[in-house]
């Protein structure tokens, strides 16, 4: 039977709509009407007792959460413990992300991530792979012996996913153009990051078919007078997207506003770089051989050195409105239709409209989280 969510400030192409209900049946969204419609009538009701309900967030970088890592264990049920966990702060899909590994746990990941999905775990839209084609000037975390130039076997196990998206980070000066152009082929969306390239070669690689960015401004060569870097290419670009993590310790707010100021409206999106804290009962946890403690969502090795955060989504999305000044709804489609539009994904997700999946979120007037629905099912 068709549900009829009334009684919320639905968020559409317009903004926030009043007196509008939203028709779902099944995984999908079949209308949005008037609540006057009779189709309303007719369907079961849901009141979302005056919530906004907004399209459910999409997180391109999730580390871990509930208290695991991906690269601990490359599992299905590793992939249910991190979605539940990022489901609670909004966030209705996600590409689990693997840091820099050996192919052996590259191969387990990628078949987890294809099991999960055939199985119907809410929440996994595919697999990102935050290297292992990074250069060692800019690791940050990451352990540098497990890095390599792709070779075809490489390249074969990176676009082996077969349903879902597959995101992968690299540092272009690490990757030939012609590797670029035969992953680019087979669906992978690839995106710059950990990495120490020049201007030139990044443009290089976005010529190539490099389409984003992996945490702007972090790990990878700044912008200068002389020498633009990645930074620059990512700012002068027009065509492509960069994921910004808000949480006041990866970048100052005033130059995450010139990045706003400097690439066009919906190419900049919201990630978290989130870590086993998020969701979980400990602030601290396992990586590399290294013990990292989060204090305050600053997630630090005994160096210094940061090591993702301790960042959810709907915290996100709070601090983009606080700390980048801009309005809620914008903010609101950085977590969801931008996301998606970087992965390809923007015909069936990130928009509250006729026939896009049900994924969804009833938030509180100070933005928590009531209620969310993944393919039509409410948590």
């Amino acid at each position: 039977m068709t549900t009829a969510l009334v009684n919320g400030r639905v968020l559409t192409d317009r903004g926030f709509v009043d007196e509008l209900a939203v028709l779902v049946d099944g995984s999908h969204i079949v209308e949005v009407v008037a609540c006057t419609d009779a189709r309303v009538r007719a369907a079961r009701g849901y009141d979302l007792r005056g919530r906004m309900l907004v399209p459910g967030f999409i997180d391109c970088q999730v580390n871990g959460g509930g208290g695991v890592l991906f690269n601990d264990a490359p599992t299905v049920e590793t992939l249910r413990r991190i979605a539940a966990a990022h489901r609670r702060f909004g966030t209705t899909g996600l590409l689990p992300t693997l840091i820099s590994d050996d192919a052996k746990v590259m191969h387990a990941a990628i078949r987890a991530v294809a099991a999960a999905i055939e199985q119907g775990v809410p929440g996994i839209l595919g697999i990102h792979l935050e290297g292992p084609f990074l250069s060692p000037q800019r690791k940050g975390i990451h352990n540098a012996a497990k890095f390599r130039a792709p070779d075809a076997a490489d390249i074969d196990l990176v676009a082996s996913l077969g349903a879902g998206k597959t995101l992968l980070t690299l540092a272009p000066e690490q990757v030939s153009p012609e590797s670029l152009r035969a992953l680019a082929a087979r669906g992978v969306v690839l995106a710059g990051g950990h990495t120490a390239a020049t201007y030139a070669q990044t443009r290089c690689a976005l010529d190539a078919g490099m389409r984003g960015f992996t945490h702007l401004y972090n790990a990878m060569s700044p912008l200068g007078s002389r020498e633009p870097g990645v930074v620059g290419a990512a700012l002068e670009d027009a065509a492509s997207w960069c994921g910004i993590i808000v949480d006041g310790h990866h970048v100052h707010p005033a130059t995450l506003r010139v990045a706003l100021a400097a690439k066009p409206r919906g190419k900049i999106f919201l990630v978290t770089d989130a870590m086993p804290p998020v969701g979980g009962e400990r602030d601290d946890f396992q990586l590399n051989g290294e013990t990292i403690t989060c204090r305050d969502g600053f997630c630090t090795n005994a160096l210094g050195i940061l090591a993702g955060s301790a960042l959810d989504m709907a915290s996100a999305v709070r601090n983009a409105v606080a700390m980048l000044h801009i309005p809620l709804v914008e903010a609101l489609r950085m977590a969801s239709a931008y996301p998606a539009a970087f992965l390809g994904l923007d015909h069936s997700h990130g928009r509250i409209g006729c026939g896009y999946v049900a994924d969804m979120v009833a938030l509180d007037d100070d933005l928590a989280v009531a209620e969310s629905w993944i393919g039509g099912r409410i948590s």
